[in-house]
C-alpha cells in the first residue's frame, strides 16, 4: 500500500504552507488537500499542546515550521506574548509527539534552521543547534530539510540522519535578472564566512568575487557578538559595476549597510543586497534612510521566513516566492527520486540566467 503525503503546517507558516499545498496539487495534477487537520492550543500560563484531528496511519508527514516568526502571539497571564524561536521549536516537538509513532516517516522542514547561529562553541557556551538536531533524531525524525544553513557542517551533529540543505540561489537570480537591467556584475561577500555562498552565486553567472574582511574587537561582546571595528575590501574594483552583496540572512542589517556604503564610496553603480532570510531585528529605519540616500538599489529576499506586511510594502524590498521549489523538494523526497537536480540547477537554467545578462 502506498503511503499518503501530508503537510503539518504550523501556525507560524500558514501562508507559505497554503502555497506549497497548491503547488503540490499542480505537480501531481490533483485537487487533493495535502494539509493535515490539527489544533495548536495554548493555556493561559504559556504551556501548549498539539492535537491531530485526523488519522496518520500509513502517512509520510512533512512538518513545516518558521521558527523565526515573531509575529505569532498568544495571551499569557493577560499579556500579549510574542513567540520566540525556542517556543516554535517546542511546538515542532509537540507535533512529532502527537503522531504517537503512527506516521510512516517524519520529515521536519525548518527553512530557517533553529539556533543556526549558535553552531559552534567558544569557551563554556551551549551548542544549541547541534543539541536541537540530536533531539529531533531521538524523537524519531527521519529527515531534516532546511535552506541556506548558516554553517552546513552542523550536519555532523547527526551523521546518521539525512540533512538536506538547499539554496534558493537560482530562483532569486532568475527573478533579479528578470526585474533589473544588470551590467558588468560583481558578486561581493560581506565577510569571509559567506565566501562559499558568494562563489555559488558567481559561478551561476560566471563572474568575479570580492570579499570584505570584518575586523572585530575581540575584547568586547555587544548583543552576543564581538563588535565590528572595520570592513576591509579585497577583490576587483567595484567602480561602475552592478554589485550583488550576498549573505544567508540580514539580521539587524547594520553590517550589510556598512558594506554598501563602502562600495558606494568606491563608485559602485547599483548595489543589490541579497539574503535568503531578512529578519530586520532592529526595524527598517536605517534601510529607509540608506535607500533615500541611494546607498543601495534594492533588497532581494525570500518568503521562507516571516516578514511583516508593512516591511513587504516598502519600495526597496523584493520578496521571492520559494513555494514551488519547496513543493518540488517535498514531491521528490516523497517519490524517492534523485535530489541532485534540485541541489544543482540544470545547465539550461544557468544558460537562461546568462542569456539575460549583459557585459559580463
Amino acid at each position: 500500500m502506498n503511503t499518503k503525503l501530508k503537510l503539518l503546517v504550523m501556525p507560524n507558516s500558514q501562508e507559505l504552507g497554503n502555497k506549497i499545498n497548491q503547488e503540490l496539487q499542480k505537480l501531481n495534477y490533483s485537487s487533493k488537500n495535502y494539509l493535515l487537520d490539527f489544533e495548536a492550543n495554548r493555556f493561559n500560563n504559556g504551556e501548549g499542546k498539539i492535537k491531530l484531528k485526523e488519522p496518520i496511519n500509513n502517512t509520510e508527514l512533512y512538518i513545516l515550521s518558521d521558527v523565526g516568526n515573531y509575529g505569532q502571539t498568544y495571551q499569557m497571564h493577560n499579556f500579549t506574548h510574542h513567540m520566540s524561536p525556542d517556543e516554535h521549536f517546542e511546538d515542532i516537538k509537540r507535533a512529532i509527539a502527537s503522531t504517537s509513532g503512527h506516521a510512516t516517516k517524519i520529515n521536519v522542514i525548518m527553512p530557517l534552521l533553529y539556533e543556526a547561529r549558535q553552531h559552534k562553541r567558544r569557551g563554556n557556551e551551549s551548542l544549541d543547534c547541534a543539541i536541537s538536531l540530536q533531539e529531533l533524531e531521538k524523537m524519531g525524525v527521519d529527515n531534516i530539510i532546511t535552506f541556506d544553513a548558516h554553517d552546513p557542517s552542523i550536519c555532523n551533529a547527526i551523521p546518521c540522519l539525512p540533512f538536506e540543505n538547499f539554496y534558493p540561489t537560482h530562483t532569486i537570480l532568475e527573478q533579479l535578472i528578470k526585474n533589473e537591467q544588470l551590467e558588468n556584475v560583481l558578486v561581493v561577500s560581506p565577510d569571509m564566512g559567506a565566501m562559499e555562498r558568494a562563489r555559488y552565486y558567481a559561478d551561476m553567472i560566471n563572474t568575479n568575487i570580492g570579499v570584505f574582511y570584518k575586523r572585530r574587537d575581540l575584547t568586547k561582546v555587544v548583543n552576543g557578538k564581538n563588535p565590528i571595528i572595520e570592513h576591509l575590501y579585497m577583490g576587483p574594483s567595484p567602480e561602475n559595476k552592478d554589485i550583488l552583496v550576498v549573505d544567508d540572512m540580514i539580521s539587524s542589517g547594520t553590517s550589510m549597510l556598512e558594506v554598501a556604503e563602502k562600495l558606494k564610496k568606491q563608485s559602485a553603480r547599483n548595489i543589490y543586497l541579497i539574503s535568503t532570510f531578512a529578519l530586520f531585528t532592529e526595524g527598517i529605519e536605517e534601510f529607509n534612510q540608506a535607500f533615500n540616500n541611494k546607498l543601495f538599489t534594492k533588497v532581494y529576499t525570500t518568503n521562507l521566513s516571516y516578514i511583516p506586511e508593512d516591511i513587504k510594502a516598502t519600495p526597496w524590498l523584493e520578496t521571492i516566492d520559494i513555494s514551488k521549489y519547496l513543493a518540488q523538494i517535498i514531491n521528490t523526497i516523497y517519490n524517492k527520486e534523485d535530489l541532485e537536480p534540485l541541489w544543482n540547477p540544470k545547465k539550461s537554467t544557468i544558460q537562461k540566467i546568462n542569456s539575460r545578462l549583459k557585459g559580463i
